[in-house]
C-alpha cells in the first residue's frame, strides 16, 4: 500500500514538472556552423584586399614633438683625468 501510495504521488508531481518542461524555451547548445558559398569567400577576399590596400594609404607618423630634445643628450659624457684632478684639489697647471 506505501508503494502505491508514494508512486501516486510521484506521478502527481511529474505532472507540472513535465509542463513546464515542455514550456521552457528551447537553447541550441551547439549552433550549426554556416558555411559561405563560394561567391561569398570571394566577396570577403576582396574587402579582406581593399581593407589592406586601406592601410597602405594611411601616412606615416610624424616624430613626437621633443621641446627638450635639444637640451638632453643621448650619449653620457665620460669622466676624464682632469675632471677628477679638479675635484680632488689638485691644479691642473
Amino acid at each position: 500500500m506505501k508503494v502505491l501510495l508514494g508512486a501516486a504521488v510521484l506521478v502527481c508531481l511529474m505532472g507540472p514538472v513535465a509542463a513546464i518542461a515542455q514550456e521552457a524555451p528551447h537553447v541550441n547548445l551547439v549552433p550549426e556552423i554556416q558555411h559561405k558559398s563560394p561567391e561569398e569567400k570571394a566577396q570577403d577576399a576582396i574587402r579582406e584586399k581593399a581593407y589592406r590596400d586601406s592601410l597602405r594609404k594611411i601616412p606615416d607618423a610624424k616624430a613626437p614633438n621633443d621641446p627638450w630634445g635639444d637640451v638632453r643628450s643621448s650619449e653620457t659624457t665620460p669622466k676624464t683625468a682632469t675632471t677628477k684632478s679638479k675635484k680632488s684639489g689638485q691644479a691642473a697647471n
